[in-house]
């Protein structure tokens, strides 16, 4: 019997029972199995489409959907069993800016967002007042306008696919990686998956797209790009490092979902590792802070509270029990994504698949023994310790043991591309013109959020810069030598820090899009996208299709309120 493949998102073993097995398996939702039937097939030696996605996170599928819509032939792997990416295998509610209502994405980005406020208002159980509410938000979290369940961005993102599917256009291959790429010169003539099955395909194309969360076409097809924290004479950012640091990079973090079910005991069996997590401390300013813990002073502002519904409790809460009518939720359901459960102890990317598989097992242990010391040593209100009425939830993002699919990937690879995005285009305070917005003429969409550094593996505790609104340039997304691959996530060009304003939601949505809909240009036209790039009015012309597509180029001025 051959061996699973090796993935970073296979699960550690988990011992469960059969009515375990069979109560998970009945938590999967019809949908999904009717896209696999629909889009699988038995892998064979050789396949070839127009269009070849490796990832169907936010940005392959937002690749796949622009592509198909142009009536491309497209194959798109994913490594987990959900498409999604950031929004379901890794479980976490999209972070956005504040004019996503109306202006801040693409018109299918909020089509994709109204789809998931339109399942919860099918539902019966939801009071008339959260029904009527244009801009519903189901759990009520505070870190996004809509923060609901992974599977029902699942859901939105797999009906949106379906027809495609079902025309043959797209052709999905979950639980497939990439193995190897056969470039020759400056082409990749083709890329060979490796299946969970251990069989192989070997897929073939005039253009690839790498939408994996970590840049993996990169450095399988020796395309130049750069890895972890840029110095100040590659970039000439103010705040880069004085040396280049590939090992540098931002925290990653296996989310979990919980809820609180006051006068219950859920608490989990103490974990091997709780002795290590507890003890582990993290500087900040210089000062040491107990990972486990809300004593360092912004954690403590925040704060925790289940009963009283505050803090961390509320923060990526995805269903608000008190918008349905009683006894449909028991409790409201939260996902933790912490500074607490980041995990900043090792890279994924630039080590070997050992250790990185090693780092997301100790980022699970983290997680759990979070989870554990919430439970059973949080400070509580009354002067008590713990809330033994927590319980993880193990059917909220797909997995038997309450963990999410994947980890939750902030900084990937990137491409060495033909614009570089740096600190100086976008940070407020380093623009000495006034403006309100980034100026560039080849832009291809636009975004905003702050320039977000999360703790890194080098222990820099991270900073959050105000940016202007920001345009997506063309020349980020071509590379400096390869004719046909584009960088279709967070792997486009810009720096380690600019990572931490581009690599949102919705942007990482706009990119797929526009790759799409680029790649669609090449092949009618027969020009590569470096020279659609070279040629201004060959860009003008893709412009034009994106503007139809309903992706803004520019941001509006004045802006409107948020």
């Amino acid at each position: 019997m051959r061996a699973p493949m090796a993935s970073l998102y296979v699960n550690a073993p988990v011992m469960v029972t059969r009515r375990q097995l069979l109560s998970h398996m009945a938590l999967v939702p019809f949908a999904p199995r009717l896209l696999h039937a629909l889009g699988q097939s038995a892998p064979g030696a050789d396949e070839r489409a127009d269009l070849v996605i490796i990832g169907g996170g936010l940005g392959g599928c937002a690749a796949a959907l622009s592509a198909c819509a142009h009536g491309l032939r497209v194959i798109m792997t994913e490594e987990t069993d959900w498409i999604g990416g950031q929004l379901t295998a890794q479980g976490v509610p999209p972070d956005e800016n504040r004019w996503i209502e109306t202006i801040g994405g693409t018109a299918s980005y909020r089509g994709l967002r109204s789809a998931v406020r339109d399942q919860y208002r099918r539902d019966p159980a939801l009071l008339e007042r959260a029904r009527a509410n244009a801009r519903l938000n189901p759990g009520n979290g505070w870190v996004s306008r809509l923060c609901a369940e992974p599977r029902a961005w699942l859901t939105a993102l797999e009906a949106q696919l379906a027809p495609y599917i079902a025309s043959g256009t797209l052709r999905l291959m979950s639980h497939t990686r990439a193995a190897a790429v056969d470039v020759t010169g400056d082409r990749i003539r083709a890329v060979r998956v490796q299946h969970a099955s251990g069989r192989t395909t070997v897929l073939h194309a005039p253009y690839f797209a790498d939408a994996t969360e970590l840049g993996d076409l990169l450095p399988l097809s020796k395309a130049e790009h750069v890895l972890g924290a840029e110095s100040q004479a590659m970039t000439g950012e103010p705040h880069a490092a004085n040396e280049y640091q590939p090992d540098n990079q931002q925290s990653f973090t296996m989310v979990f979902a919980m809820e609180h079910l006051a006068g219950e005991q859920h608490v989990i069996d103490r974990p091997a590792e709780y002795a290590r997590w507890r003890a582990q401390t993290i500087s900040v300013d210089g000062t040491p802070w107990p990972i486990l813990g809300f004593d360092e002073p912004a954690n403590k502002r925040i704060g925790f509270d289940p009963v009283a519904r505050t803090g961390y409790w509320s923060y990526r809460r995805i269903i608000d029990r008190t918008l349905f009518t009683a006894g449909k939720y028991a409790s409201d359901i939260t996902l933790v994504n912490w500074w607490q459960n980041d995990y900043s102890f090792g890279p994924l990317a630039g080590v070997s698949a050992t250790e990185a598989a090693q780092h997301v097992r100790s980022a699970k242990a983290l997680s759990l023994c979070l989870l554990y010391w919430l439970q059973t040593e949080a400070p509580r209100p009354d002067g008590g310790a713990g809330w033994p009425g927590l319980r993880l939830r193990t059917d909220v993002l797909g997995t038997a043991y309450g963990l999410a699919m994947a980890p939750y990937i902030r900084e990937s690879r990137r491409v060495r591309a033909r614009t570089t995005v740096r600190e100086q285009d976008v940070l407020r305070d380093l623009n000495p013109s006034g403006a309100h917005t980034t100026a560039f003429a080849d832009s291809v969409g636009i975004g905003h959020y702050a320039m977000d550094l999360h703790r890194t593996t080098r222990g820099d505790t991270g900073g959050y810069g105000d940016t202007l609104p920001f345009q997506i340039p063309l020349g980020a997304l071509i590379p400096v030598r390869l004719r046909n691959l584009l960088p279709a996530c967070k792997n486009i060009g810009v720096t380690h820090l600019t990572n931490g304003c581009y690599r949102l939601h919705p942007i990482e949505w706009n990119i797929g899009e526009s790759v799409g809909h680029l790649i669609a240009q090449s092949l009618a036209t027969r020009v590569p996208p470096a020279g659609i790039h070279e040629q201004r009015a060959r860009t003008a012309d893709l412009q034009r299709t994106l503007t139809s597509a309903g992706i803004p180029l520019v941001w509006p001025t004045p802006l409107p309120a948020g």
